[in-house]
């Protein structure tokens, strides 16, 4: 059932971070992993929410994906005072550890605004299954099951969380 959890929570969390970098044609976020590599990403969610701290294309045209890396760090550090928990010459690798990236994602996630729509999950579950965790470890969202407005709690590292889904009238 932990493990249940813990998948349907990520679905959750990169539906969050695709619907958050959707107006960056330069990012496209598929897993926990290889994604991120870049810095793009993290970038584009910090810039997604607080566009007042950094001009985007200044960011998006750096030569290496280390000082992109870097440059996200420290402003999440600066402005949302979340520690640099990575270093960016370990993430700006071919295939960064997946426990380490949710870890500083699902701190964003924390102190970032937390809406997810039913839209956003449903693209997320029709990512090809080598992009994501596999149909079987995920808990099924079904429109049905939810009202006008719903509330998922789930569980990330012993800390809950609220997120409210809104869905189309």
């Amino acid at each position: 059932m932990a493990g249940l959890q813990q998948t349907n929570s990520e679905m959750i969390l990169l539906s969050w971070v695709r619907q958050s970098t959707r107006n960056y044609p330069q990012v496209n976020v598929t897993n926990f992993t290889t994604s991120w590599s870049d810095g793009l990403a993290f970038n584009a969610l910090l810039h997604s929410h607080r566009p007042d701290l950094f001009d985007w294309n200044a960011v998006a045209s750096q030569p290496s994906p280390v000082q992109r890396l870097d440059h996200a760090f420290n402003i999440a550090r600066q402005h949302l005072g979340i520690e640099k928990l990575l270093d960016p010459e370990d993430v700006a690798t071919a295939c960064p550890d997946k426990k380490s990236i949710l870890m500083y994602v699902t701190s964003l996630f924390q102190v970032l605004p937390q809406q997810v729509t039913m839209e956003a999950i449903r693209e997320v579950e029709m990512l090809p299954r080598h992009s994501r965790v596999t149909r079987e470890e995920h808990i099924e969202v079904r429109e049905q099951h939810f009202s006008q407005e719903v509330s998922f709690t789930f569980l990330f590292s012993s800390c809950c969380s609220k997120v409210v889904v809104f869905l189309p009238t």
